[in-house]
């Protein structure tokens, strides 16, 4: 993600100010900032565009704001925003109802209608996740999806579970993306708070195919990335955990790059690659770290291995090693800043 605002690099004087001024002119939704303590504030925003999705992380100082009916006569961009929590308490309120949001809960409100917001209460900065789009995005009713404003929806479990996680990796990542990743990853997203609300509606017949299925798929993807160190993990447990055939498990697989036998072996793989570079694991025998992420076989992982990355696992880890080793000889406290390595036969 990328800085767009800072408190910390202004005079704590300034601060709070421009702040304020960034909120009420910049944001998507315009509204009126206040705080208990001007002087000590500190604000953070760092955000990515993901086409139509517009994802924020922010931390500030305990503040309030609200978005009054004139500001909203002046202008509405008409959209829906979900604020996820990541530390600290969030109270909203919108549509006669006010929620309390703490660690893990979502939030959804519109700019349509009047709304206020409080976080910290007076116990220190909060830190979260604003997910911001148009509301026409959402295949839903709007005032079905009105229901839901300003109630808490829970982080933890479910569809609810795979927001917060992908919202959080997006966050604490330092992936880049191309544009058209971009517009991808902001499709998924919108299509899992679309299945997380009709399902809270009881609407899931709603829900077009396509958003059934990208979602479906996101289920299936994590579970596997959980069970991975199951040697007993296969298609057939996958679909009787999500309760479809091996059929539709395999169809479902069609969109992507590989089946879901090779999906399940690169994840393996990957993850034993960056075992046998962790330094912390290198008395770790090779054929345990295999093991420990469900193959069951160590002929099999090594033939694996080496046809995914060229070389085997241990001449993989040998060179890791000695690449290492140079690295930390190259910088070696001891050494002179001014100091260079003799040549070679010397």
């Amino acid at each position: 993600m990328r800085t767009v605002l800072h408190t910390k690099e202004l005079p704590e004087g300034e601060r709070f100010d421009f702040w304020l001024d960034h909120m009420f002119r910049r944001v998507v939704a315009p509204m009126m900032i206040t705080c208990d303590d001007p002087a000590s504030f500190r604000g953070s925003i760092e955000s990515m565009d993901l086409g139509a999705v517009h994802v924020s992380a922010v931390e500030a100082s305990p503040c309030g704001a609200h978005r009054t009916p004139r500001m909203i006569r002046r202008s509405d961009p008409e959209l829906l925003q979900l604020a996820f929590n990541l530390r600290g308490e969030t109270a909203i309120a919108q549509d006669r109802r006010r929620a309390l949001s703490r660690p893990s809960n979502m939030v959804l409100y519109h700019s349509s209608r009047p709304h206020q917001i409080r976080t910290g209460f007076g116990k220190g900065d909060t830190y979260g996740v604003m997910m911001v789009f148009p509301a026409r995005l959402l295949p839903l009713p709007a005032h079905k999806v009105e229901r839901l404003t300003a109630t808490v929806l829970s982080g933890r479990e479910g569809i609810g579970a795979l927001i917060s996680g992908f919202l959080t990796r997006l966050v604490n990542g330092t992936d880049q993306y191309g544009t058209a990743d971009r517009s991808r990853l902001g499709a998924v997203l919108t299509d899992l708070l679309t299945a997380l609300l009709a399902h809270r509606l009881d609407a899931d017949a709603a829900l077009r195919p396509t958003t059934r299925q990208r979602v479906l798929l996101l289920r299936v993807h994590t579970f596997i990335q959980r069970h991975l160190t199951d040697p007993h993990l296969s298609p057939a447990t996958i679909a009787a955990a999500h309760a479809v055939s091996v059929r539709t498990l395999h169809r479902l697989f069609q969109t992507q790059d590989a089946t879901v036998a090779e999906w399940i072996r690169d994840r393996r793989l990957e993850h034993c690659r960056r075992d046998l570079c962790d330094p912390a694991l290198g008395d770790r025998p090779i054929h345990a770290i295999a093991t420990r992420w469900g193959f069951s076989s160590p002929a099999h992982f090594t033939r694996a291995f080496s046809a995914a990355y060229g070389v085997t696992p241990q001449d993989y880890r040998r060179r890791h090693r000695l690449d290492h080793v140079l690295a930390r000889h190259a910088w070696s406290p001891s050494r002179r800043p001014d100091e260079t390595a003799p040549p070679a036969g010397r």
